[in-house]
């Protein structure tokens, strides 16, 4: 029982960070997603005098994820992302309990808030021309930016994968580019004709332009700015909200919306489920399907096209 006394709650997360890092080896970023989540239950907890390990209950849990949906404690969250927070809660608290710092799961009765399953936010194929085609390539930020949205959307990549890519992953006989991707697992994504045309446009006549300006050598990263390092995540994401803006899109675009339109565009030509799979890096085909809506409204429009009896009386 000493041991269990003596462990706080920010103790507790710092603890299971660590596990993930070095014990289970999840990414940067899948680490960071766990402790920001469970930071806005410990805050939650703290204010409402749960400081200790111990003194975690379902009742608490309960109570944070209604604060959550509500707004009474902010921000407020969807369905969704509640449910995700509950899926980083219940895994943290079985750590404990593996762990021998609590005795009883406060999570195990808690169950999953019912959702029902949203169809994907994507562009239409004209909104991505005009992306596409937003960035002023007279200027190595623009001939850089240009190679980013192309590839991005040619490949189906997370902005993540997108950042960190490197030259030496890039095969260009065969048109196709090497990721490290989500869970340590390597695929090799076809990129197309088009794409590798910016890509080496870019690397071409813009890559050193760019790195030049600070004295820069011997970056691994592709993709780079004047400040002499790799592009990072949030400032690709500000660069695309402004082309967004300057391509009329009047959507909130995101990094993971010009994935969907991947995704949703291949279908919607005919592509292969399974393929598609592969090519995102899903682990499991259920992730996938949540594009199959593309496949039924095909379906529907054949349907509608060539069955003698579609048309209504």
């Amino acid at each position: 029982m000493g041991k269990e006394r003596t462990l706080t709650l920010r103790s507790a997360v710092a603890s299971y960070s660590y596990y993930l890092t070095v014990e289970r080896g999840l990414a940067e970023n899948s680490v960071s997603s766990y402790k920001r989540d469970l930071s806005f239950f410990v805050d939650f907890a703290q204010e409402r005098g749960v400081v200790r390990c111990t003194e975690l209950s379902e009742d608490i849990v309960r109570a944070y994820l209604e604060a959550r949906l509500e707004g009474s404690f902010p921000p407020a969250l969807s369905l969704r992302s509640l449910a995700r927070n509950l899926v980083s809660l219940r895994r943290w608290t079985l750590f404990l309990q593996q762990e021998g710092w609590i005795s009883d799961d406060p999570c195990r009765l808690v169950e999953m808030p019912k959702f029902a399953k949203l169809n994907p936010i994507y562009l239409s194929e004209a909104e991505v021309e005009r992306l596409l085609e937003s960035p002023k390539i007279d200027s190595p930020e623009g001939l850089r930016d240009r190679a980013m949205l192309e590839l991005l959307y040619a490949t189906g990549l997370r902005v993540s994968e997108l950042v960190a890519l490197e030259q030496r992953a890039i095969d260009w006989d065969r048109n196709c580019i090497l990721i490290h991707g989500k869970g340590s697992k390597d695929r090799l994504v076809p990129t197309g004709e088009v794409a590798m045309h910016w890509l080496k446009r870019y690397i071409d006549f813009a890559r050193s332009e760019l790195l030049a300006a600070y004295g820069a050598r011997h970056i691994a990263a592709v993709f780079v700015t004047r400040r002499g390092g790799a592009m990072t995540r949030q400032g690709f994401w500000k660069n695309l909200k402004r082309y967004a803006q300057l391509a009329q899109i009047n959507k909130d675009i995101s990094p993971h919306k010009l994935r969907h339109s991947f995704a949703t565009h291949l279908l919607s030509h005919g592509a292969d489920l399974r393929a598609v799979q592969e090519m995102l890096g899903h682990a499991d085909i259920s992730s996938t399907q949540i594009y199959t809506h593309v496949s039924r409204e095909r379906l529907k429009q054949i349907h509608a096209m060539h069955h003698p009896r579609s048309a209504g009386m």
